[in-house]
């Protein structure tokens, strides 16, 4: 999972590509750059149905002649290859003449389409969406107030209505105090901006209103989604009894006004972005950028995704000054461009996978430096961040003698964050510039290019810094998803040593719930009869994770632990915990009673007591 800052983020392309160049690849790209989707603008006068979304475009370059349907997130199809083999995705038509199509069925909100984006229809999206909002003003409701006062005057508004509908709804407290004891016994950190990730993520991955349940397995839950899953099931009868749709209906006129401020911005970081890399963004079929735009959250924060071939922005748009237009730093581009250069670029990296593991001793040079441990354990990852940084700051300002060096401090403030490729690639892409060949071309001979001893004897030198800036992107993928529901597969399987090197794995890489991977380790020693490994590993798992199951189980473990210690006064304590903390999951509350009523005796032969942490 990676996180970004918008400190290293920079402007869009200005100045550094020769004006014949511009003029080449203007009138190359003038027919293939991908139009922008505009979804709920203008607002209609009879609202659409719930399950559609009202649909607009306002081109980039050339429109097609059959707009595509909006509000749909983006496929789970893969079209990338491995290596130097052809993209399977990749565009072979942009020759022929346009044709008119009929156009496609639409598809629900939050509901991702089982075939590959169209041909012909854009994969960049920018729109808003009703389960976003419902959830957003679900948590505003339950204390999340993080930079009110500076939020747009939508959020205030909405918020009141919500109070209101409240107040004469039958009911509605019940619904309120229930999704908010879910929300405050699940918080992941005091930071806030955390805490409200995991609920955007669970909006990505759950059915639009009124039920608002997951359609996914719980292995392909993004893990952040997958520990605040049971919110959706409370949410249906706060949605209803909060009137929450009627609200969203009377805000759609603002929602569509903040679209028409970001429109114009977006089209033109699109395309400066695709004229730099000499790549429009429909060359990977099967992929979707999508940028949602929703009030209910902090102004100063953007929460940004990669879920696959799915890429998502989630902004919370800034107030409007008098003018009626906002700074580019309050839209919040640059973030937007951070997100989208590693759409364009990640699927070259899943193509040339063997060119890119060559450099993984690099890998050795950062563990000193302050990254996130995905940087320190994925080649991948950190080459394409120090490619995206490198362009970033490449694209900033002018040629001035004096924004070179703003340039080049730039460079030394990545590298000595970790990002060690970054003055490499910094001086390869001055001379991509001069070149008529797009990115897609010059890729390999950046890697190929690179000499990993000079590489690894530069970054020995490096004195790194005591921190880094946050990522914003993060990534969530399928096989890390499942590695400890497979841990858990192993242990019930008789294999605890498999089941132990999965779960250590996924702790030191940080990979999903880390209480849930403390709690396999934990019953992998209770397998091997080592009893104080045990208890140790219950009681960090019980203080690394809000999942109740892994919490009430954990502490019933304590509880026979002590017990078999001849320790029955604080064996009562850990079966009082267990019913506080996961009294309502039958299983549990059944195993807490037991152990108060009666000492605990371990059986003659083990017996599964269906404390599996699925």
């Amino acid at each position: 999972m990676r996180v970004f800052s918008a400190r290293h983020a920079t402007k869009p392309v200005e100045g550094f590509l020769s004006l014949r160049l511009r003029r080449l690849w203007f009138a190359a790209l003038l027919g293939l750059l991908t139009p922008l989707c505009v979804g709920q603008e203008p607002v209609p006068q009879n609202p659409a149905p719930q399950s559609q979304t009202p649909q607009d475009q306002t081109p980039q370059s050339p429109a097609p002649q059959n707009p595509p349907p909006q509000g749909q997130p983006a496929s789970q199809g893969d079209s990338s290859s491995k290596d130097q083999s052809p993209s399977q995705g990749e565009s072979s038509s942009k020759d022929q003449p346009a044709q008119s199509p009929t156009p496609p069925k639409p598809v629900p909100p939050n509901r991702a389409p089982q075939n590959p984006v169209p041909q012909n229809q854009s994969p960049i999206t920018l729109d808003s969406n009703e389960t976003i909002f419902s959830v957003l003003a679900a948590l505003n409701t339950c204390g999340y107030d993080q930079d009110l006062t500076v939020s747009d005057v939508t959020r205030s508004n909405v918020r009141a209505e919500v109070q209101r509908n409240l107040r004469g709804s039958d009911g509605a407290e019940a619904a309120r105090t229930a999704l908010c004891e879910f929300y405050q016994g699940h918080m992941a950190s005091s930071d806030p901006n955390r805490n409200l990730s995991q609920y955007i993520s669970l909006a990505l991955y759950v059915d639009g209103p009124p039920h608002f349940l997951p359609r996914t397995k719980e292995e392909d839950l993004p893990p952040d989604a997958s520990a605040v899953a049971g919110f959706g099931k409370l949410l249906e009868a706060f949605y209803d009894k909060a009137g929450l749709h009627s609200i969203w209906e009377r805000h759609r006129v603002d929602y569509a006004a903040a679209m028409r401020r970001y429109h114009e911005p977006l089209q033109k970081m699109v395309f400066d972005t695709e004229i730099y890399l000499k790549q429009p963004s429909s060359q990977y079929l099967g992929r979707r950028f999508t940028i949602y735009l929703d009030f209910m959250g902090s102004p100063n924060e953007t929460d940004a995704r990669n879920y696959g071939t799915d890429y998502y922005v989630v902004v919370f748009p800034a107030p409007n000054v008098p003018s009626g237009e906002a700074s580019k730093s309050a839209l919040k581009m640059e973030q937007i461009r951070h997100t989208f250069l590693h759409y364009e670029l990640d699927p070259l990296a899943e193509k040339h996978f063997s060119s890119i593991k060559r450099l993984e001793p690099l890998l050795q040079s950062v563990k000193r430096a302050p990254l996130e441990e995905s940087f320190k354990s994925d080649i991948s990852l950190l080459v394409t961040e120090c490619l995206v940084r490198a362009i970033e700051i490449r694209t900033t300002g002018n040629k001035q003698a004096a924004q070179e060096a703003m340039r080049a401090q730039a460079v030394d403030d990545a590298v000595k964050q970790g990002y060690i490729l970054t003055k490499y690639f910094y001086d390869a892409v001055v001379g991509f510039e001069k070149d008529p060949a797009g990115i897609r071309a010059a890729y390999g001979d950046f890697l190929v290019n690179v000499d990993l001893r000079k590489e690894q004897k530069a970054a020995a030198e490096v004195q790194f810094a005591s921190a880094t800036s946050p990522e914003l992107v993060r990534l969530s993928r399928p096989e890390e998803r499942r590695m400890l529901i497979t841990a858990e597969k192993r242990l019930a399987a008789g294999d605890p040593k498999g089941a132990q090197d999965l779960a250590q794995q996924a702790l030191e890489k940080k990979i999903g719930d880390q209480g849930r991977a403390l709690f396999i380790l934990a019953e992998v020693a209770v397998a091997n009869k080592n009893r104080d490994g045990a208890q140790d590993n219950f009681q960090k798992a019980i203080a690394a994770t809000q999942d109740p199951k892994v919490v009430g189980w954990s502490h019933v473990y304590l509880g026979r632990i002590l017990e078999m210690k001849e320790d029955r006064e604080a064996a009562l304590q850990e079966y009082r915990a267990a019913l506080n903390s996961g009294g309502e999951l039958p299983e549990i509350k059944a195993a807490a009673e037991r152990g108060l009523q009666q000492a605990y005796e371990p059986p003659a032969k083990p017996q599964p007591d269906g404390q599996s942490v699925r």
